[in-house]
């Protein structure tokens, strides 16, 4: 039998016989761990409210035949409750707890950086700083581009020429040159591009600031181009969408461009 212990947040759960969870853990150094807590499902259970998804914790497992089993749980950041009790905070936060665990498909496999940006993107969640739906564009842009899927935002994606570009493809990688640009290309507001850059460099101010019909634009993109990379659609995300063009203001929904070249 192989102890060992790592700080993890919980991604997702699911329920084994009576009274058992398997837990899904991206953690800092083993990267995606599946476990069973033993029952956790009881009432009388004195640690199994700290293995809820979002919450941030200290596990201690020993490694089993099949699936690895949790012995010990301990809450580092109780973000669950902070993230649970608004909507948008919680739509966007499923959003991000499900691209996390897609993009660290390999159980064991090491994957620091994303665990690292994980951990601030649900904590900005449960803190209601920012506006979710931003919050979550910025995970998706780090995230892919941790995965080397990151949208060519700066220069042409098929030629590098310098840009800025008005055209923008998500089957070519991003911005285009007119000389590279392929039929279908849609033409983002030159805002769009420049919020595009500012999630993905932790330009906060220049995020806060923008108005939210191009908030709304850009995290088409960004949805677009995760799942054309994906090559599946994240059951999250359309919660997330109608909760943008229900929330008061929203403006004309621009989930996806709307001049587009035919």
């Amino acid at each position: 039998m192989s102890l060992y212990r790592d700080t993890g947040v919980v991604l997702r759960v699911q329920k084994l016989g009576e009274a058992d969870r398997i837990v899904t853990l991206l953690t800092r150094r083993y990267g995606k761990v599946r476990a069973v807590a033993k029952g956790v499902r009881r009432t009388r259970s004195r640690w199994g409210a700290r293995l809820e998804p979002f919450n941030h914790v200290d596990v201690q497992c020993y490694t089993g035949r099949s699936l690895d089993v949790i012995t010990q749980a301990q809450t580092l950041d109780a973000f669950a409750p902070g993230v649970v009790a608004d909507y948008g905070a919680y739509s966007c936060g499923c959003a991000i707890l499900e691209t996390a665990d897609r993009l660290v498909s390999e159980e064991g496999e090491p994957s620091l950086r994303v665990y690292l940006l994980l951990v601030g993107a649900v904590r900005a969640l449960a803190d209601r700083t920012r506006d979710p739906s931003l919050v979550l564009d910025a995970f998706l842009l780090r995230a892919m581009s941790h995965a080397g899927w990151a949208p060519s935002l700066s220069e042409c994606a098929r030629c590098a020429a310098p840009g800025p570009h008005r055209a923008f493809t998500v089957a070519g990688g991003g911005a285009v040159c007119p000389r590279c640009r392929p039929p279908g290309s849609v033409y983002p507001a030159t805002e769009t591009f420049g919020l595009l850059q500012a999630l993905l460099h932790g330009d906060w101010d220049v995020a806060d600031g923008s108005v939210q019909v191009v908030r709304r634009e850009a995290s088409g993109l960004v949805a677009a181009h995760l799942q054309w990379h994906l090559e599946r659609q994240l059951r999250s995300l359309p919660l997330v969408e109608r909760q943008m063009r229900e929330r008061p203001g929203a403006g004309p929904d621009l989930a996806d461009p709307v001049v587009t070249d035919h």
